[in-house]
């Protein structure tokens, strides 16, 4: 044995006696530990999309669905900035706050009396339409599948859109603020009603609604999110409808007829969702809905969203969905 190996024993022998007298324990590689013992259990993942119950209560059952038109199909985005509703001095809500500052000032769009003329320029070319007497639907004949069974005059005197309809509106899209628009309507449509109260009214009046009842959204929240066609109609749906129904025909018909087939044609989501309703309450008479105190209320807001499109559940209807089992 060399010296190297020699002085290298000595040293070894050093460090062991060392070791032995600070009593240093030596260490156990995990992977020893424990080895005639289970491994550990796998950790179980956290769930992010749980899935719904398989049971509602009553109490959450009997909630009234409340009208939301997310899915409706869109002219063109416009982005504005959102802010909360306000509330009127008499505590009314003011669809007319929603989404917009009326400090700010209005820019008008380059070609807006263009646009605006538009609004009037036309000239009734389509057919009046007819009235079927039993089931009292109207039909036309360009859209055979268009047969709202309220004309738009039924709807004003009724009452409908929280009477705050033709309020004066700011479009924050064309820049301007529309109004007195309401007296394009025809004579005879709103002869002795009160205009103050029924068409122009600055807060939405639920108690102007035929059913009571507060629903759908405001003309700027439909003009956010880009379901306003500006060039046809500033005021949405129901401005269509009242020069469709006179005879005015545009390049908007066939969006305007598809959204009420939507929502309230033949297999429309309110007319049907208002319908199982019936069915769910066991409420045969359509008329007989809230005659009295014990009598069941079946589902005011979806009756007064059906009723802003033009559509009111008849007996028929119920009888037909009685007759397919509720569905």
């Amino acid at each position: 044995m060399n010296d190297y190996e020699t002085r290298r024993l000595d040293k070894i022998k050093a460090n062991q006696a060392l070791v032995a007298e600070l009593d240093i324990k030596p260490v156990i590689p995990k992977s020893s530990r424990n080895s005639d013992s289970k491994p550990p259990a796998a950790k179980r993942r956290k769930l992010l999309d749980q899935a719904a119950p398989s049971r509602t209560s009553a109490r959450i059952a009997a909630v009234e669905v409340k009208p939301r038109y997310n899915d409706e199909p869109s002219i063109k985005a416009v982005t504005l900035p959102r802010s909360t509703s306000r509330k009127s001095k008499t505590g009314k809500q003011q669809l007319g706050s929603r989404h917009i500052d009326d400090t700010e000032p209005l820019v008008p769009v380059q070609d807006v009396e263009s646009i605006r003329a538009g609004w009037t320029a036309w000239k009734p070319v389509g057919e009046a339409p007819t009235r079927d007497e039993a089931t009292k639907c109207f039909h036309f004949a360009d859209h055979p599948i268009f047969t709202p069974n309220k004309s738009p005059a039924e709807m004003l005197r009724e009452g409908c859109f929280g009477g705050s309809y033709y309020r004066p509106l700011r479009s924050r899209k064309l820049g301007i603020i529309v109004e007195d628009d309401w007296k394009e309507l025809p004579a005879e449509w709103i002869e002795g009603l009160d205009v103050s109260r029924f068409l122009i009214s600055p807060d939405y009046d639920p108690d102007v609604n035929k059913y009571k009842r507060s629903c759908g959204q405001s003309i700027e929240e439909w003009e956010a999110a880009g379901w306003i066609s500006h060039a046809h109609d500033i005021r949405g749906w129901f401005s269509w409808y009242v020069r469709y129904f006179q005879g005015r025909r545009c390049d908007d018909d066939e969006r305007q007829v598809s959204r009420w087939n939507k929502c309230v044609g033949e297999t429309g989501r309110w007319r049907r969702i208002l319908l199982k309703n019936y069915v769910k309450q066991g409420v045969r008479e359509v008329f007989d809905d809230g005659a009295d105190e014990d009598a069941p209320e079946v589902s005011p807001v979806v009756h007064q969203t059906c009723h802003h499109w033009a559509f009111e559940v008849r007996q028929g209807h119920l009888d037909e969905m009685w007759a397919a089992g509720g569905r």
